[in-house]
């Protein structure tokens, strides 16, 4: 996405006073003598179209002055976002259905992708990336500014692809994997599960200590009905992570957690000296100066 802006914007409060000068200030002609007036043409013939001329070139030479950039947020050296992995739950119980009362045939595991997914469009500014755990814990995707590839292989996304059990620590501390070489000063990791953690080499203990010394935030989301997740884990990781736990039984309670940690979440504002960014008042330049050698020409020929 490209956005045209000026560097001084206040320059073209210059620009009326001089417009109003030129139309209205007149030049004191001092006598001379000349035989041979023909040469200079005829006086006032292109009096109007001039005063166009001019006043073109001067607001050229103004917007130059005023610095037009244009600044292209597509760019990912122009991100200053978060660096987040979604940690998603494919066990066996991610099959079940009934969570959504609009479409109660819809399992738990189709709804997450659903919500995951428009939750990662919106994150504009944010590198994310996706990992799956079950028995174990895979990079579904690796930390990337590409949403729509994202968004893509979530879809692709199936339960049971990584087992049938819940490895809570293997989600962790693959998260924190696919985190390892981020430069971004906040880094988070979004967990998601409905189960109890029962499989899996690294504990949840390990797996929050990896968390904690690498400087990422741990949220925390158990769905379903209550005692199907552990409440209480969830809730001590998410606290040692400096994140927040959160439940939800349904759908929809399920899209407002997503939609309060996009909230929390924001990324800063980057700082103009760290934007990189396009000048074009070289164009507004040369503009004016081709203006005004019309204006020469039209001189010169009338």
């Amino acid at each position: 996405m490209d956005i045209w802006s000026f560097d001084f914007l206040w320059v073209f409060l210059l620009l009326p006073p001089i417009l109003y000068c030129l139309y209205k200030c007149k030049i004191a002609l001092k006598p001379r003598y000349f035989p041979h007036l023909y040469f200079f043409g005829t006086p006032g013939k292109w009096g109007n179209l001039d005063w166009l001329l001019k006043a073109l070139a001067v607001s050229l030479m103004v917007g130059a002055l005023a610095t037009p950039v244009v600044v292209d947020y597509s760019d990912p050296r122009n991100r200053n976002g978060i660096d987040m992995v979604l940690s998603i739950d494919g066990s066996g119980s991610m099959n079940a259905s009934g969570f959504s009362k609009e479409d109660p045939r819809l399992s738990r595991f189709e709804i997450v992708q659903k919500i995951a997914s428009e939750f990662v469009m919106k994150r504009i500014e944010d590198n994310v990336g996706v990992v799956l755990f079950g028995d174990f814990a895979f990079i579904a995707t690796p930390i990337t500014y590409e949403k729509e590839i994202i968004a893509d292989m979530i879809g692709y996304l199936n339960h049971g692809m990584a087992g049938q059990n819940t490895a809570i620590g293997e989600g962790i501390a693959m998260s924190v994997r696919a985190l390892r070489d981020s430069k971004a000063k906040s880094k988070v990791i979004i967990l998601l599960t409905d189960g109890e953690h029962n499989s899996g080499s690294v504990s949840p203990k390990e797996a929050v200590a990896m968390v904690r010394q690498k400087h990422i935030k741990l949220y925390t989301i158990g769905i379903g009905d209550k005692g199907e997740f552990d409440s209480a884990l969830l809730k001590q990781l998410a606290e040692e992570g400096n994140g927040k736990f959160f439940t939800a039984s349904n759908q929809k309670e399920l899209q407002s957690v997503y939609e309060e940690i996009d909230t929390l979440e924001r990324s800063s504002i980057k700082s103009k000296q760290h934007t990189f960014e396009e000048h074009y008042y070289q164009w507004f330049g040369a503009g004016a100066l081709v203006v005004l050698l019309i204006l020469m020409w039209r001189r010169r020929i009338g």
